[in-house]
């Protein structure tokens, strides 16, 4: 059975620089790496469907039917424990490009092999972009500032005039 995979162009290039990575190779993480590789079909973010797992999405899977829900991310960072599942372990890999309902099966580092399953992709990324909010998420990213106007407020009710302060400040001196 040939495995299937999902990546974007983002998610695709970290695999090319993970597999050269002089730490990963000889490893089972480089085994897995080149059958994500080869299996690969690559799209670009907008043309992601919602149900596969990319780099920053909140999934729930299971494990030889032990279920978990992590965030999939680049790197080991200090947050909770049982939050993150790096794409750096073989876990963490082997769901990265799955989509819902897709079972792969590992290799663990104890030589035993584990059937990974991807129940549901709760948040994507990419979704999101293409949410209704779409463009201020784009414009956070891109480090613009946006402004949301809200309709109403609280009519007929008058602002308080700022006080002015009692010291003049330094420019009086």
């Amino acid at each position: 059975m040939r495995d299937q995979c999902l990546l974007t162009t983002k998610d695709f290039t970290l695999l090319e620089a993970m597999i050269d990575d002089p730490f990963v190779r000889d490893s089972l993480l480089h085994e897995l790496l080149g059958r994500k590789m080869a299996a690969a079909t690559v799209v670009f973010r907008e043309d992601l469907p919602e149900d596969a797992a990319s780099l920053n999405s909140r999934v729930t899977f299971s494990i030889d039917r032990r279920r978990d829900t992590r965030i999939l991310t680049t790197g080991r960072m200090t947050t909770p424990v049982g939050m993150l599942l790096p794409v750096d372990t073989l876990r963490g890999l082997a769901l990265l490009g799955l989509r819902e309902g897709q079972k792969i099966v590992i290799e663990n580092a104890d030589g035993f092999q584990e059937q990974v399953l991807l129940e549901t992709v709760n948040y994507q990324p990419e979704r999101a972009m293409r949410g209704s909010d779409g463009f201020q998420v784009r414009m956070r990213l891109a480090g613009k500032p946006t402004l949301r106007l809200l309709k109403g407020g609280a009519p007929g009710r008058q602002r308080p005039a700022p006080e002015k302060p009692d010291d003049p400040g330094p420019s009086a001196a």
